[in-house]
């Protein structure tokens, strides 16, 4: 089990962690160093021990933050998905019958002849 030294508000820690974890560990580290040197520069020199719990609790203060807005975004994007999957408004477009169709050819065709007569009178 690898042993992997740490520094959290300037002090130096030795960890375990498992084989292939050692740069989660580092990560998760560095979180905790950033709200350790935040207090540390607030607050001064302070137990060991008190600086973890401190620090510990902002950053559980901050993933509560965020998984409050996790779930509101996964609220968010199922009621999008509801929207997206509920049935369509059916749209009904009126067909017009063929019959109609060609009785309007017809017409047409003896406004034509009208129109063609009214020019041969006219000449």
């Amino acid at each position: 089990m690898p042993q992997v030294e740490i520094k959290i508000g300037g002090r130096v820690f030795e960890v375990a962690c498992q084989e292939g974890e050692e740069q989660f560990l580092h990560s998760a580290a560095a979180m905790l160093d950033i709200e350790a040197s935040s207090l540390s520069a607030q607050i001064g020199r302070m137990p060991e021990a008190r600086m973890l719990l401190m620090s510990g609790l902002m950053l559980a203060d901050k993933t509560a933050g965020l998984e409050d807005r996790l779930r509101e975004a996964e609220a968010k994007i199922a009621e999008m998905q509801a929207r997206l999957d509920a049935p369509k408004e059916k749209v009904e477009v009126p067909v017009v019958p063929a019959s109609v169709g060609e009785t309007l050819a017809e017409l047409a065709a003896r406004a034509e002849a009208l129109a063609d007569q009214v020019e041969a009178k006219a000449k």
